[in-house]
């Protein structure tokens, strides 16, 4: 048995009475299931038979069948319920007037990886403007932060660099379930939406995902596993970059790489293969799809041996660092666009901040870049905490 009970089973075993007579929309995707793997939509639609009325879905589909950025999703009919699914991540990344013309309420189900760049956030802050503007209440199902609630790592974003891949000054991990992020930002940024969480039972603040007993169904095509969630804080920096992240293996994320790494000097470089909470694994991997397709590149796994212990955005960044330092002269920055974003450099975005990156071009330590923004850290923890819903 689980250890941890979702908002959503929580929400099946007591529906609350003013949703008897709503129309009910559904921001889903495939990763909103129970512990049985029954999906919310086949769950409320037998508990609450007729109102379910419309679904949203987020980057990569309802389905979770698109693969990268940019590629975006149709809106389509669902081949269950014959009702429409609106695509968040198509035409449009906003809901439409006449999207919520069809529900009295939005119920978001969304797995978060506790990540800034995880664009599922940005949809939900667009949903809730929207229902503010319509006058739609909205009631988010929670689900466990995989990455824990306890730290938040890295430095806050500058709102000139706000995008699809951030849109508040918050940290790379910011340590908040998803339904804690929704109160946080519809407060905290004057949304002001009519809003409401069903918690989880049994969540505690120290639970990474494997802690939680629940079964691990990929949220994004990309994150696999439990452990490519707990690397992707970190990792997924080399999007902005020509090194490959591991799209096209089955271990994105986890291992990273390029044809003209030479992972005895990085480890020579880093004094050793051991990182706080990792260890890293030389190895060759080919990658089917994306950078350096059908070319061997060299780099290594990370393999986390104390969550804990392991930061993973300090941890890219020392890597990062290192690279820049042995292969400048064939290290590159991506320069073709992003997110929706024609002008401003990816890893920019994905940073928040460009200091960051010239910084680490100068030569500077990623620690003592940490040291900088811990008073900003500080600051985010306590401006959180009033929306945190468990010890």
């Amino acid at each position: 048995m689980p250890n941890v009970l979702t908002g959503l089973e929580n929400l099946i075993n007591n529906p609350p009475a003013w949703l008897a007579d709503r129309r009910l929309g559904l921001l889903c995707n495939p990763a909103s299931v129970d512990s049985e793997f029954r999906h919310a939509r086949d769950l409320i639609h037998s508990r609450l038979p007729g109102h379910l009325t419309a679904i949203f879905s987020p980057q990569h589909g309802f389905f979770a069948e698109k693969q990268d950025n940019m590629i975006e999703s149709a809106d389509l009919m669902d081949p269950v319920l014959n009702i429409p699914v609106f695509s968040l991540y198509g035409k449009t990344r906003k809901p439409t007037a006449a999207m919520f013309d069809a529900i009295d309420v939005l119920i978001i189900d969304l797995l978060d990886v506790g990540t800034r760049v995880y664009t599922f956030l940005t949809t939900v802050s667009y949903c809730l403007e929207a229902a503010a503007r319509t006058g739609k209440p909205v009631l988010v199902l929670d689900r466990p932060n995989p990455v824990g609630g306890l730290q938040v790592e890295g430095n806050r974003l500058l709102p000139d660099y706000a995008s699809f891949v951030g849109r508040y000054p918050i940290p790379m991990r910011h340590g908040l379930t998803i339904g804690e992020y929704a109160r946080f930002i519809n407060d905290f940024y004057g949304i002001g939406c009519q809003l409401d969480v069903i918690p989880m039972t049994g969540w505690r603040r120290r639970m990474y995902y494997r802690d939680t007993g629940l079964h691990w169904v990929c949220p994004s095509p990309n994150l696999p596993t439990p452990e490519s969630a707990t690397v992707y804080p970190g990792q997924v920096i080399w999007e902005g970059t020509n090194i490959s992240e591991g799209r096209g293996t089955a271990l994105p994320f986890e291992i990273f790489g390029a044809p003209f790494l030479d992972t005895g000097k990085i480890l020579a470089d880093l004094e050793g293969n051991r990182l706080p909470g990792a260890i890293l694994r030389p190895l060759v991997f080919e990658p089917t799809s994306g950078k350096w397709s059908g070319t061997p590149c060299r780099g290594f796994q990370i393999h986390v041996t104390d969550p804990i212990a392991f930061f993973p955005y300090e941890t890219t960044l020392k890597l990062l660092s290192a690279i820049l330092r042995l292969h400048g002269d064939r290290f590159e920055w991506k320069t073709s666009p992003y997110e929706y974003e024609f002008e401003k450099l990816a890893i920019d975005l994905i940073l928040g901040d460009p200091q960051i990156r010239t910084a680490l071009e100068k030569g500077t330590d990623p620690v003592e870049l940490r040291r900088q923004w811990e008073p900003d850290l500080s600051e985010f923890a306590a401006s959180t905490r009033p929306f945190q819903l468990y010890e």
